[in-house]
C-alpha cells in the first residue's frame, strides 16, 4: 500500500500522455482477456482527447515523477429523464504495480467531483462480470444495475442496418 505522501496524483490527460495511456489500454485488453479486440493508437486517441470538437476525456494518475501509473477515460452522457448530463467512463485502469496506491479511488473521486461541479446526477460504467473490482465498487457505494440489459450494434450488422438508412434530402443552393 502506497503511503499518502506516495499517493497519485489526478490531473487532466495532457498530449505527452498519449503514449502511455494507449499503452495501459492495451495492458487493459490483456486482462480483460481480448487483447486481439485492441486496436487503438497513440495518433487515434490523440484526435478523440484533443482534436477540434473533442468528444472524449481523460484523467491520468500519476506517480511523484509525474509518470502516468492509471487512467480513467470518459465523456459525457444524457439523461432525458433527468433532463441532464452525466458522464459515462469508458475505461477505468491502474497498472498493477500501483494498485493499492488509492489510484482508482483518486480517479473515480476526480469524476464524481466534475459531476456534482457541472450538475450532473450520474456516473456511469460497465464492468466486466468476473473483474475483482465489484468489491471495491461496492466498498464506494456503486450499485450494479441489473435491470437493464446492454446491447450493441458492430460490425456487419451495423452496416446492414446503415444501409437501410433514408438518405437526407438534399436543399437546394441558396
Amino acid at each position: 500500500m502506497t503511503s499518502p505522501a506516495t499517493a497519485p496524483t489526478i490531473r487532466p490527460v495532457r498530449p505527452e500522455d498519449v503514449p502511455a495511456v494507449v499503452v495501459m489500454v492495451h495492458e487493459l485488453a490483456a486482462y480483460e482477456r481480448a487483447p486481439e479486440q485492441c486496436h487503438l493508437t497513440d495518433d487515434q486517441l490523440h484526435t478523440a482527447l484533443f482534436g477540434p470538437q473533442p468528444a472524449l476525456f481523460g484523467h491520468v494518475a500519476v506517480d511523484a515523477a509525474d509518470h502516468p501509473v492509471g487512467f480513467a477515460l470518459w465523456f459525457l452522457n444524457f439523461s432525458t429523464w433527468a433532463g441532464v448530463h452525466g458522464i459515462y467512463l469508458e475505461d477505468l485502469y491502474v497498472r498493477p504495480d500501483a494498485r493499492g496506491s488509492g489510484a482508482g479511488r483518486l480517479l473515480l473521486a476526480a469524476l464524481a467531483a466534475i459531476c456534482v461541479e457541472r450538475g450532473y446526477r450520474r456516473l456511469e460504467w460497465w464492468m466486466i462480470n468476473w473483474n475483482p473490482a465489484a468489491r471495491f465498487y461496492a466498498a464506494i457505494g456503486a450499485t450494479p444495475m441489473d435491470e437493464w440489459t446492454p446491447y450493441r450494434l458492430a460490425g456487419a450488422a451495423l452496416r446492414d442496418l446503415a444501409a437501410q438508412a433514408t438518405p437526407a434530402p438534399t436543399r437546394p443552393a441558396a
